[in-house]
């Protein structure tokens, strides 16, 4: 087949390649995810492997690919409001991962190093160790940028004018603007798409970069000190003036050149210590979690230890530890290790009353409170006519269950408790101390 094409150029011929399609298709896989618009999932497309990929392959060489509408999904935003997702099928997953990692290494070598956010080697704590060192050079005063809608307001000619400064192979820059313009399906509506990335596309990710390096740059040029994570940006300066002065700067450059949108509400010129960034406040000091994330955490143990639940404790615990275990490793960075003690303390106190509630009557409470080594006088407080979550901060009920117990007996995973030592070997890392 190949034989009676003419390519291009070399990218393009790699796109049309079985081998480049099935590694896409490992990594589309790998990241997991629901079906597209035509509710094929990933299982389905992988039972018939072989024929999807060829059938990919015959579409893009004799350009017959035609990218489906993107599934429209609207999940809450911790903060409030929804965030809209636009999930590809699995077939056009899988030449978007295709076309990322061909054209990935070409924008990379440019990207700026201010720049951390879907980016290979790079992360989020690397992001928050930078801002950290900025902050503890003197420069304590932040302009918080929100871009409003960033993702469903990316302007299609300017994404592509830019995408042809670094990409020469045109037959590539038309695979992609038929993805951008591939449209919407909502409830089976069907919209097109003026402009726009839709976020859930696994090239949307690299797309976004493209379109605010040239944010990234104008700050260089400008001698600012930042970081950016993806559309989340903070600039760092010494004075609330000057902060002043770069957020109406920087607002008229957003808006005018990129064409983007400002979210006014939220973008801010501030002190450091009442800005959060990537779920932390950064102060001159070191970084702790904020307060927004610990609220939020704090909800999300309710969510997990609900009331008239069936589950075990045992399985609430694995629950809990699945989710703990990852936030908590997060937000290690912290300068303070007692901030994951607020978070413990309720997640044992909400699993003290599930014990509770599950005894159903205060004489079996008073006969486990006695089994577990509670001695007759304390034991017998349980008689009183306070509910269960009054119940499960009193002393008799805390040595019953203590704190060693939840985590011996029952596996709960802990991070308040650990050496000091561990503390201060992450922050070494990454050059917090």
């Amino acid at each position: 087949m190949k034989s009676q094409l003419r390519f291009d150029d070399n990218l393009f011929e790699r796109l049309c390649d079985v081998t480049s399609l099935e590694l896409g298709f490992k990594t589309v896989r790998r990241n997991k995810g629901s079906a597209g618009a035509d509710g094929v999932t990933i299982e389905a497309f992988a039972a018939n492997l072989d024929e999807e990929l060829g059938l990919l392959q015959k579409e893009l060489c004799n350009w017959t690919y035609k990218p489906k509408p993107v599934k429209r999904v609207a999940i809450p935003k911790p903060s409030g409001g929804e965030r809209l997702l636009g999930i590809p099928s699995v077939r056009d997953r899988v030449v978007q991962a295709t076309l990322k990692s061909l054209i990935e290494p070409l924008f990379e070598s440019k990207f700026s190093d201010n720049s951390y956010g879907f980016r290979p080697g790079r992360d989020q704590k690397q992001a928050v160790s930078k801002a950290q060192s900025i902050v503890s050079s003197g420069k304590e005063f932040v302009v918080d940028i929100d871009l409003e809608q960033f993702f469903d307001r990316i302007c299609h000619d300017r994404l592509m004018h830019r995408l042809g400064l670094t990409i020469e192979d045109k037959s590539i820059l038309k695979i992609i603007a038929k993805i951008l313009r591939s449209g919407v399906l909502s409830n089976g509506i069907f919209s097109q798409t003026q402009s726009g990335s839709p976020q859930g596309g696994p090239l949307s990710p690299l797309l976004s970069n493209v379109v605010l390096d040239e944010l990234d740059h104008e700050l260089e040029r400008r001698d600012l000190e930042f970081c950016r994570y993806a559309d989340d940006c903070n600039i760092f300066v010494k004075s609330q003036k000057a902060a002043d002065r770069v957020l109406a700067s920087i607002s008229k450059f957003i808006v005018g050149r990129l064409k983007l949108a400002l979210n006014k509400q939220k973008s801010r010129a501030a002190n450091s210590k009442d800005v959060k960034f990537l779920g932390f406040t950064i102060l001159r000091r070191g970084v702790k979690i904020s307060q927004q994330s610990i609220q939020r955490a704090m909800t999300r143990v309710r969510e997990l230890t609900p009331r008239g639940s069936q589950l075990s404790v045992e399985q609430t615990v694995s629950a809990i530890n699945q989710w703990y275990v990852g936030w908590s490793k997060y937000y290690e960075l912290t300068r303070y290790p007692s901030q994951f003690l607020k978070i413990e303390a309720h997640i044992r106190r909400r699993l003290r009353s599930r014990i509770i509630g599950n005894l159903k009557r205060r004489r079996f409470l008073y006969r486990r409170l006695r089994s577990r080594g509670v001695g007759h006088r304390s034991a017998r407080r349980v008689y009183s006519n306070d509910g269960r979550w009054a119940l499960s901060r009193y002393s008799c009920v805390e040595k019953a269950f203590t704190n060693n117990w939840f985590q011996e007996s029952l596996g709960l995973a802990i991070k308040s408790d650990q050496k000091l030592d561990h503390w201060l070997n992450v922050r070494r890392k990454v050059g917090l101390t």
